[in-house]
């Protein structure tokens, strides 16, 4: 890079992929301005005070096998501490309250599960390299790569080996796991978690449902966001983008065109149709934006009279697929997590509507308040995490990688490793995006 001309980059969204890569490129001498569409910080991690506790509105889980995320709770001297094993753990099947530990509930999902993750080895021999398979010259597997893109995560269930019990188990799981419709959702995507779990269901669950922050997510994206010189205005929606081989445009809400030497967009792919692009995005890539993530679910918080220490799941046709005791508090409440595949199916303030579906497991629990962020309602996320729906896989979030102008995309959307679920992803692509650009701007 030349020193008399000091590049200018500009970042779409304050979440960790657009902080990180602001952190980057300001190390390299480079001028970042980032846009914000929400009045704060964090994207989809978002710590909030709400139940009268600390919660997280959306990504929660860490843990020190994500290397992305643990290098920054390591840098910012952050702390963790796991969420609690329950005592009591129920599943609907075939019309009926099941009732078990935890231990039990795990057991029952070892064989489906096994199956759910068969192939992983070969298929995701370099986790954080996904495609790999694709340049390894062997057809034969490389037929059965692109044929577990298909169908639906279940489908391996049904030959007829597996009990409806451990059907609805595992779609319980996965509709939490996906945060949409097991139905539509890819089996590539569970294969790949399972490769970055060591192939195992117990390191999977503790990388994605066990160690939470002490300070909360905020606690690293202010740290991130405290080390930048950048300018962050914040509710200014980016309209419009214009990208060249030379450079870009921005057009912000206002009508206020801004130029820089590349922008790097961090929206998630649904909310990219807030965002016209010129030249617009490949085919490809716009029928992915049209067609929308399998992410179409919601998580919710809920609290809960007296301590109760459970974890509940339920099968496709219930609202809630996933619940579980997070924090027992000392006026003698408990507040639970929960997750299921459709947002338009609950409402997640009604107490009434939430207490109904908690009854289906346990009539006795009465519920005080609820909360929760409709991420999929949300016009600047239009999801939660990003999970693939069939063909997706290898049809989706690799189609943002690469450009010939210099429009960018960053974000755990687009991530090779913890693709979508973990902001590892999120801090993974912000840094690569940014080394690419910085490369680049360094050659011209």
């Amino acid at each position: 890079m030349h020193d008399s001309i000091r590049p200018r980059v500009t970042i779409v969204g304050a979440g960790f992929s657009g902080l990180v890569a602001a952190r980057e490129l300001e190390a390299n001498g480079i001028e970042v301005t980032i846009y914000e569409a929400r009045d704060r910080i964090g994207g989809r991690a978002w710590t909030e005070e709400r139940l009268g506790h600390t919660l997280e509105m959306g990504a929660t889980w860490v843990h020190w096998m994500q290397p992305f995320v643990w290098t920054e709770i390591t840098r910012y001297g952050q702390r963790i501490y796991p969420s609690p094993v329950a005592d009591d753990a129920y599943w609907l099947s075939g019309g009926e309250v099941h009732h078990g530990t935890e231990a039990e509930l795990d057991d029952k999902l070892l064989r489906p599960q096994a199956r759910i993750f068969e192939a992983s080895q070969e298929f995701f021999p370099y986790p954080h390299e996904p495609l790999h398979i694709l340049d390894s010259g062997d057809e034969e597997l490389i037929q059965r790569f692109r044929a577990a893109d298909q169908g639906s995560i279940l489908d391996a269930l049904r030959d007829g080996s597996f009990s409806q019990e451990e059907i609805d188990l595992a779609d319980a799981y996965w509709s939490a796991g996906y945060n949409g419709y097991t139905s539509s959702a890819s089996p590539l995507m569970a294969k790949h978690w399972a490769a970055l779990s060591d192939h195992r269901l117990s390191l999977l669950d503790e990388q994605t449902l066990r160690f939470k922050l002490e300070n909360g997510m905020r606690g690293i994206y202010e740290a991130i966001a405290a080390d930048l010189t950048a300018t962050v205005h914040l509710s200014t929606p980016v309209t419009a983008v214009e990208h060249d081989a030379d450079g870009a445009r921005v057009t912000l809400d206002d009508g206020t065109v801004v130029a820089s030497d590349a922008v790097i967009v961090t929206a998630p792919l649904g909310a990219l149709d807030t965002i016209a692009f010129t030249p617009a995005l490949p085919a490809p890539a716009q029928s992915v934006v049209a067609e929308g993530f399998n992410c179409t679910g919601f998580k919710i918080w809920i609290k809960i009279r007296g301590h109760h220490s459970l974890i509940a799941y339920a099968p496709t046709g219930n609202p809630i697929a996933l619940v579980r005791s997070e924090y027992f508090l000392d006026d003698d409440t408990t507040i639970l997590v929960g997750f299921g595949p459709d947002h338009e199916k609950i409402d997640l303030d009604d107490v009434t509507q939430v207490q109904d579906l908690l009854h289906r497991w346990r009539p006795d629990l009465e519920v005080l308040e609820c909360t929760g962020h409709d991420w999929a309602g949300d016009r600047w996320s239009g999801q939660t995490w990003a999970t693939p729906r069939s063909g997706q896989f290898l049809q989706g979030w690799s189609l943002f990688r690469d450009s010939d102008t210099r429009l960018r995309f960053a974000g755990a959307d687009w991530a090779k490793g913890w693709n979508g679920v973990v902001v590892d992803g999120a801090i993974e692509t912000g840094i690569t995006t940014a080394r690419g650009l910085i490369d680049e701007l360094r050659s011209r």
